[in-house]
């Protein structure tokens, strides 16, 4: 099992990465720049669905977790500018070095001195284990990147991380075979509400489900997921 790393330390687990060390996912978010690409169109809607999950939060300290949290595009610039970001501590996890550099540097820069952004295997259930249940959860970018057999999974733990009442982000392309209806039944199986999921016709997938708890027990040293990449998945 791996131990739980400080910020800033390096765990590189090739087993639970083997796609994702082979591609350059800094090079990857330029598109996010892009207004009329797919995942600008997505970036949005998720920091919309975030906004509304802090606007409607009750009051008090928040806790939110980030996997595979890239640059921080989607939590830290609504918690640099709504009122509630502040209360928000947080901890985003990513394996790439020069990602997690970027989302520090966002978070310094917005004065959230709650954010804590990490280096490592964003799959393990001990990144998070002193941060959950949190209210607000962020899978987002990973659903079509691992199995099916690892979304259900995952979805699974989502019942572990997730506080009652706290809000799972998460997003899946809308391509054919389109499992999106069978993500939302996962979830519902697990306890969850749908708070939005986007329709095929927005040309983007992104889903919020609520949590109707009771919250469960984070297993320790457990890999949630195996990251393989969508390109290894599509053509393996």
């Amino acid at each position: 099992m791996d131990a739980p790393l400080p910020a800033g330390r390096i765990c590189y687990r090739r087993a639970a990465y083997a796609g994702r060390v082979t591609k350059d996912w800094y090079a990857w978010h330029t598109d996010y720049d892009q207004p009329d690409s797919s995942l600008s169109r997505r970036l949005a809607e998720v920091r919309d669905r975030i906004a509304q999950a802090l606007d409607s939060a009750p009051p008090g300290p928040l806790r939110a977790i980030s996997l595979c949290a890239g640059q921080g595009r989607d939590l830290i610039p609504v918690l640099a500018t709504h009122p509630r970001g502040g209360d928000v501590t947080a901890r985003l996890v990513e394996l790439e070095p020069r990602n997690a550099e970027v989302a520090r540097r966002a978070a310094a820069e917005a004065g959230l001195t709650g954010v804590e952004v990490v280096v490592g295997d964003a799959a393990l259930t001990d990144r998070y284990a002193d941060l959950v249940p949190a209210d607000l959860v962020l899978v987002c970018g990973i659903f079509g990147n691992i199995t099916d057999a690892d979304i259900r999974a995952t979805v699974r733990h989502c019942a572990s991380l997730c506080a009652p009442g706290g809000t799972v982000f998460w997003t899946r392309h809308r391509r054919e075979p389109d499992l999106v209806p069978v993500i939302c039944d996962w979830f519902a199986e697990e306890g969850f509400a749908p708070v939005a999921v986007s329709s095929p016709a927005d040309g983007v997938g992104v889903g919020a489900h609520r949590f109707g708890g009771p919250s469960r027990p984070l297993k320790p040293g457990t890999a949630m997921f195996e990251f393989l990449g969508y390109d290894r998945l599509t053509h393996p």
